[in-house]
């Protein structure tokens, strides 16, 4: 099949690249003439284990390309596949209007029939609006509409979505169905089909549940330190339940950040308030989650005091392991506040090779995690990149001018946790 893919960030790349290795004939469609050379030149907008590899044989084998000519892209295309990671502010609020600007920037080129479909995240609803809009401008040309919400994982993108555990799919007719099954063929056995309507729930559902999840633990776990109980016990007693299950999310640990989760919790809240309809627990959650962001920062207070002149080490700058995304990271906003403090922050991050400008007066980065040690009073443990896992107990305490290490996740425990030199600290645990 022809595929057009619109919107070329990391969920557009992976998208693009994995479509064109099941031998489907891929174009990469973006606006940013900077971004389509770098691509056409093999280099993804950004880091994901394996992307760089798998694009430049797309490109090699002439089954990917990209451009930043429409025409060009949507020429003969069956699908036309709408994959812009929707921008979202600093409140969480998403810009819904970027991304139907560029839909309907297409809707003058597309063919006649061309299934779109959108797996941007939106709030329910909005497929129908680019419906109606379509329809209007042009009645005597039919298109079909589906979407499928995204299930990006930074890290691992290209695993989950060439092997994924279900793909959810909300389609209009069963003519889309067989076209859909035409571009997933490798993986039809996995899709969920329901209507568009319920798809687009879905996805604010699985984000509204994790998330909720993830601020019910970090407020038990904050209860277990007042009474002396554990909340990684906890965790233990909650998973071996069956009802809940090992896979659950609750774990505890830090809040949860990047946007994505707090994003689908903005989108039912105001559904809810859209419709007269209270939503008093989904409301609470990011209150819950806001403030348990300060955690670390309430730590580092209770411990140290005063902050001005302290150095501490950051270990991890990234949204998360295995990417280099620093937008809405909760190290950076970490290694922010401390600077405000009156603290000189020495950081390292094995996937961060240069700190932008903007944040280069608040951080010192150091190519090595060792030296980044170096004379600190405290230690955080921010993202949790596998290569701090070989560093030992005896290196902390050599480097560091007191050994206080606050790891909210408990990732380095196994090395660090037990060491009688160490003041080590973790969500859950007084």
């Amino acid at each position: 099949m022809k595929i057009c893919v619109l919107g070329l960030w990391h969920l557009g790349t992976v998208t693009s690249a994995c479509l064109a290795s099941w031998g489907h004939e891929v174009v990469g469609l973006d606006f940013e003439v900077e971004k389509i050379q770098r691509l056409q030149e093999g280099q993804p907008p950004l880091f994901e284990p394996g992307l760089e590899d798998l694009v430049k044989r797309g490109l090699a084998t002439g089954s990917l390309r990209f451009t930043t000519d429409i025409p060009e892209a949507v020429a003969g295309s069956e699908v036309v596949w709408v994959t812009y990671d929707t921008p979202v502010d600093n409140d969480d609020r998403a810009d819904i209007g970027f991304v139907m600007d560029r839909v309907q920037s297409l809707f003058s080129y597309v063919g006649k029939g061309t299934l779109l479909l959108i797996s941007s995240q939106l709030p329910v609803g909005t497929t129908r609006r680019l419906e109606e809009a379509y329809t209007s401008a042009h009645p005597d040309k039919p298109l079909s509409f589906a979407y499928s919400p995204e299930n990006l994982r930074l890290g691992k993108a290209i695993e989950v979505f060439t092997e994924p555990d279900r793909v959810v799919m909300g389609v209009r007719s069963d003519g889309d169905k067989e076209r859909i099954l035409k571009l997933l063929k490798p993986i039809r056995d996995r899709i969920k089909w329901m209507s568009v309507e319920s798809a687009e729930m879905t996805k604010h559902a699985v984000n509204a549940f994790l998330a909720t999840s993830v601020a019910f633990i970090n407020e038990i776990a904050i209860l277990c330190e007042q009474v002396g109980a554990d909340g990684k016990e906890v965790e233990l007693g909650l998973k071996s339940e069956a009802r809940i299950g090992p896979k659950a999310y609750l774990t505890p640990g830090g809040a949860f950040a990047g946007g994505t989760l707090a994003r689908d919790i903005n989108f039912l809240t105001q559904t809810g308030a859209a419709h007269n309809q209270p939503t008093y627990l989904l409301s609470a959650v990011k209150i819950s989650n806001d403030f348990h962001k300060s955690w670390i920062r309430h730590k580092i207070q209770a411990i140290l005091g005063e902050l001005q002149g302290r150095h501490i080490a950051v270990w991890g700058l990234t949204y998360k392991p295995g990417t280099d995304t620093l937008r809405r990271s909760s190290s950076i906003e970490l290694c922010e506040w401390l600077a405000q403090q009156g603290v000189t922050v020495q950081a390292h991050d094995p996937a961060v090779k240069s700190i932008p400008v903007e944040l280069s007066q608040n951080i010192i980065l150091y190519s090595d995690p060792i030296t980044a040690l170096q004379g600190s009073c405290c230690l955080v443990v921010a993202t949790e990149w596998l290569d701090y896992r070989s560093l030992s107990a005896e290196t902390i305490v050599t480097h560091m001018s007191t050994p206080i290490v606050i790891d909210p996740n408990r990732f380095l425990f196994a090395t660090l946790g037990s060491e009688p030199r160490i003041h080590y600290i973790s969500v859950g645990k007084n």
